[in-house]
């Protein structure tokens, strides 16, 4: 019964997330999807919460988000769910996004386990691939060395600018492998973080940031 509840959210879900850029496209949820269960097995959660969480958690995203539209409410509403785990999954949900790191603190395991494998997909090879197709998407310069990051920014400043795609590293990138909530989460982000060091020194060896 679970399994067609899941299956029926994946349905509804999946042809929204084809409408996003490739930073948040289907692909972007089969991959956390697979972090999320590679931490399932190491940690003791609902699988049940955690899958609809992972399905569920960029379709009322503020970057894709129309005006009056709560798609994620709209198809919680539509699922055979309880009013518990309704609220649940609306608990995980907000505390997944980083708002510039003003987001909610993860405190069940379930969202401690989507949160760590949300922000495993935004570090490493695929996260630098992410952070630059988001970037294309919306109009930003790859690199600016000039530009300074910020250190303090309230939820809207966060989403107002528009700084290059490299300063979104210093922002945040850098910042979430320290912010992991999980054993497992905490390991596999190590050797994805040093990779992205490792990109931004080779980047400014090829530019012009005299690094």
């Amino acid at each position: 019964m679970d399994q067609e509840k899941i299956n029926q959210c994946q349905n509804k879900v999946k042809k929204i997330y084809e409408q996003f850029d490739a930073s948040h496209d289907w692909q972007h949820i089969e991959r956390v999807m697979k972090n999320a269960k590679m931490i399932l097995a190491h940690e003791n959660a609902d699988v049940f919460i955690v899958e609809l969480a992972v399905l569920l958690h960029d379709v009322s995203d503020p970057k894709y988000k129309k005006p009056n539209e709560d798609l994620e409410r709209e198809i919680l509403e539509g699922l055979d769910l309880t009013n518990k785990q309704r609220q649940e999954i609306q608990d995980v949900i907000a505390s997944v996004s980083f708002k510039g790191g003003n987001g909610k603190p993860a405190t069940s395991s379930e969202a401690k386990i989507v949160q760590d494998a949300d922000r495993l997909d935004a570090i490493g090879a695929i996260g630098i691939a992410r952070a630059f197709a988001y970037g294309g998407a919306k109009g930003r310069k790859l690199y600016d060395w000039n530009e300074k990051a910020r250190t303090e920014m309230t939820e809207q400043e966060y989403r107002e600018a528009q700084p290059s795609s490299v300063t979104h590293f210093y922002e945040k990138l850098l910042l979430l492998k320290d912010q992991m909530t999980t054993e497992t989460g905490k390991q596999m982000a190590e050797e994805r973080h040093e990779f992205m060091l490792s990109f931004l020194k080779q980047l400014q060896t090829e530019t012009d940031g005299n690094k």
